[in-house]
């Protein structure tokens, strides 16, 4: 009897804890809910992403912003993936401001990006070359132009539908390989050759250097890998899967048309092999940008000879990078609840400023009869990027954010990111996966390494980049913070 009431003592003794452990198991529930917003501006707007900005004409494919959101039931994060070139920041902070007010979710649990396809309007405002600082205060205070305002309110739209639809459901993440379509663009020429540049300097870097005899190496990796998140519902019905793969973009438009891109391409190609068309809810595909402001999918060693169709090779690379998806999705186990945490800081970086020779030769240029040739085909265009430059603010803010998917680390980046740089986020991260998203968060031109600065190239031109030279240093070291303290936990424990 002494036994008994004692067992029977500690039984009830024991009760509480187990009721409360089985409480809490029960209420972590993790949800996911994705949406649309249809983002395509009217006909007769510029067409932006090459120095000549033709009126679109027609529309080939609809333009969108995508939209993923995540709950653990304490925490909520927010992909936002919008078809365009670049966005600027002051449009992602408008939107953030009402989805923060109206939802309650902070700002900076909030993943916006833009695609960058070549054959979208500007998201970039009235001077796509201006840059303002502060971004808040500022950018309440200049006005967003038609497009732009449209743009923030239904990417607020598309935010708001997706957390209408978050359900229960269940989460993976993954890598495949896809390296048949991502080259490094640019090239080091053999020692002492060099190429002119606009402003009349010697670059030993050569982008998109076509089959010329004096050429020596790729002056960068590339990265064959796509990495993607896949969420599904209790019943393994797909409810979206997000992909990041570090290609440039295809192209391959005709001039005037509106489209996505490869982008679109890949989400309505795992719609399909997912077996997931026409469902309710709709199945959302995303394809955020890696990396890839050195990479495009021309073999410069090995070229193709083939002539494409208009899309037709847009649809080859993206068939391939779906199929890789589907292939290793298909293979993984998808769990039940993992945590989220997002952490981000505003980087203050030192713009470039042109000195008072070379602003003054740039008005030279622009000053100069169309008679005159030029020393390089671009002379005049970087001529007026440079007397634009003198109007930048000294120093530039910018946001940068990381954010954790269970044992899956993602930084962002507003720029467009060489290819190293994110394999240096990769390789230093604290998580076993990484990835990395470019262009997210605004837009500030192309961010090349110190060494690659010293090459010379497209990207390091002033006006094609606009900030100082360790500025990829200078980031690489916050997000590798920012990922050690998201890795930490809601506990403090890795």
């Amino acid at each position: 009897m002494k036994n008994s009431r004692g067992r029977h003592f500690a039984a009830l003794f024991l009760l509480p804890v187990l009721v409360s452990f089985s409480f809490a198991a029960e209420a972590r529930v993790f949800r996911a809910g994705a949406a649309t917003s249809n983002i395509t501006p009217q006909l007769g707007e510029g067409i932006v992403g090459n120095f000549t900005i033709p009126p679109a004409t027609h529309v080939h494919d609809e333009l969108h912003a995508r939209c993923l959101a995540l709950d653990d039931g304490a925490t909520r994060l927010v992909f936002v993936v919008v078809d365009s070139v670049s966005v600027n920041r002051e449009v992602f902070d408008s939107a953030r401001r009402v989805i923060e007010r109206d939802t309650g979710i902070p700002a900076g649990n909030l993943v916006m990006s833009a695609t960058h396809t070549h054959s979208a309007t500007s998201a970039r405002g009235r001077d796509a070359m201006a840059m303002r600082n502060p971004p808040g205060e500022a950018a309440e205070r200049s006005p967003l132009d038609d497009y732009q305002s449209f743009l923030a309110r239904r990417i607020v739209d598309g935010v708001k539908r997706a957390l209408n639809n978050l359900e229960p459901a269940r989460i993976a993440w993954g890598a495949g390989q896809v390296p048949q379509h991502v080259f490094n663009r640019r090239w080091v020429l053999k020692d002492g050759k060099t190429a002119v540049n606009p402003f009349g300097g010697q670059d030993r870097a050569v982008m998109n250097p076509g089959s010329r005899p004096d050429l020596e190496r790729p002056a960068g990796p590339v990265n064959p890998e796509v990495y993607f998140v896949s969420v599904e519902a209790k019943d393994g019905r797909p409810i979206a899967v997000l992909g990041n793969y570090w290609l440039h973009y295809v192209g391959g438009v005709p001039t005037g048309h509106i489209s996505a891109d490869y982008f679109a391409v890949v989400a309505d190609r795992l719609q399909q092999l997912l077996g997931a068309d026409r469902q309710d809810q709709p199945f959302v595909g995303l394809l955020a940008n890696g990396p890839c402001a050195d990479v495009n999918n021309n073999n410069v060693a090995q070229p193709d000879r083939r002539k494409y169709a208009p899309y037709e090779k847009m649809r080859l690379v993206a068939d391939d990078v779906a199929r890789e998806i589907a292939r290793v999705r298909a293979g993984l186990r998808h769990q039940d609840w993992v945590e989220l945490r997002a952490a981000h800081a505003e980087l203050v970086l030192r713009t470039r400023r042109p000195d008072g020779d070379a602003v003054e030769k740039a008005r030279r240029v622009l000053a100069r009869p169309a008679t005159v040739s030029p020393i390089h085909r671009l002379e005049k265009n970087y001529a007026d990027r440079v007397v634009s430059a003198t109007e930048w603010p000294e120093t530039l803010s910018v946001m940068v954010q990381a954010v954790r998917i269970g044992g899956l680390g993602v930084a962002a980046i507003p720029f467009e990111v060489f290819t190293e740089t994110g394999l240096e986020i990769k390789a230093r991260s604290p998580f076993p996966d990484t990835f990395t998203i470019e262009l997210a968060n605004g837009g500030y031109g192309y961010l090349p390494t110190p060494a690659q600065h010293a090459l010379g190239g497209y990207e390091t031109w002033l006006g094609t980049n606009r900030v100082e030279t360790a500025a990829s240093d200078k980031i690489v070291a916050k997000l590798l913070e920012l990922l050690a303290e998201v890795k930490r936990g809601s506990e403090g424990r890795p």
